[in-house]
């Protein structure tokens, strides 16, 4: 088959390597749409760690069941699907509570470490365990499933706090996941959605997709500029989606006495924090990681036609645009939210 391997760091070859061989358990997916997540973009030149070649990256996916195991029961072959891009065991203590994405042995589709190998699905096919599955209604286009991953993401960032009527939310980040947050938030009960960028671009179309308010960090001090849109109080909810230390410190800063900062980005390992003001003001702060048991609901938002996420798409191309399409992404990445691959 086909797949869009990571050779060597910033080289993208589109090859021919062997098609996976499923257990009873799993299910062999065609896929259909495969999109470019920004850790995938971190993995590529090799500052996660967490993409070592050669490996064949790609979480955010969904296609067509080609093959079955025996112990397959639920879904048969020819069932569109969307799968769970977090391998986790359903056993340990965590998995029976719900939490499956802190699973105790959780593992990510196209991710290469020291640790383990998973293969992911920027290729014509990929095996998925069965219990990660769920159905893929018909009125979902395959390209709009497979940021089902990223929806579910931004979803569980935003189950992790209780929202009350005319709160005043303030998302750090202006790309997929702080777009999402955004989408969700604007269906919801707040009063006021304030969006922080440095990107005018990106914050222009924040605005279009329900943004109150946009803030350039680049030229403005957000504190002060949330603390004047909120009449002095400070935001009620912070989602902090980039996860650096200046937009870390930035988002505690904006908060009122008793807000609560949601963090969800990581793109670097540690931060420091301004502890005193987290203690005097009595600020939660949480940590969000991927997503757990909000795939379904995710879907029944697209279905019902409550969140759209055509406008996301970027770009799109064939796998053998793999190599160029990461380029433009890690060189050029201005004004581009999501780039689709059709295997």
């Amino acid at each position: 088959m086909k797949a869009l391997v990571l050779e060597e760091y910033k080289r993208l070859v589109v090859k021919d390597v062997e098609k996976p061989v499923i257990a009873d358990n799993e299910v062999l997916i065609r896929v259909e749409a495969a999109a470019i997540c920004g850790s995938d973009v971190h993995g590529y030149d090799g500052s996660s760690g967490r993409r070592k070649p050669p490996a064949i990256m790609g979480h955010e996916a969904s296609g067509v069941i080609a093959e079955k195991g025996s112990g397959v029961a639920g879904f048969d072959i020819g069932d569109r699907v969307v799968f769970n891009s977090t391998l986790f065991c359903g056993h340990c203590d965590f998995c029976r509570s719900g939490s499956q994405n802190i699973c105790e042995t959780a593992k990510v589709f196209g991710v290469s470490t020291d640790d383990y190998v998973l293969q992911g699905a920027m290729a014509e096919y990929v095996k998925v365990p069965a219990h990660l599955l769920f159905h893929l209604p018909d009125s979902i286009p395959f390209d709009q499933a497979a940021l089902i991953e990223p929806l579910s993401i931004a979803l569980h960032a935003v189950n992790r706090v209780r929202l009350n009527m005319n709160d005043t939310a303030v998302i750090f980040g202006g790309g997929t996941i702080g777009v999402m947050v955004l989408k969700l938030l604007a269906i919801s009960s707040v009063g006021k959605i304030i969006v922080v960028d440095i990107d005018d671009e990106k914050l222009a179309g924040a605005k279009k997709r329900g943004a109150d308010h946009t803030i350039n960090s680049a030229g403005m001090d957000i504190k002060e500029a949330v603390f004047g849109l909120t009449g002095g109080k400070g935001a009620d909810v912070v989602f902090e989606a980039v996860g650096v230390p200046g937009t870390l410190n930035g988002a505690v800063e904006c908060l009122r006495k008793n807000g609560t900062a949601v963090l969800l980005g990581n793109l670097t390992k540690t931060a420091e924090m301004p502890m005193q003001m987290i203690v005097l003001r009595e600020l939660d702060v949480l940590g969000s990681n991927c997503c757990s048991m909000e795939y379904a609901g995710s879907i029944g938002l697209l279905e019902s036609g409550q969140i759209r996420l055509d406008d996301m798409i970027s770009l799109t191309g064939k796998l053998e645009d793999g190599p160029q399409l990461f380029d433009k992404l890690y060189n050029h990445p201005e004004g581009i939210l999501k780039v689709v691959l059709f295997p």
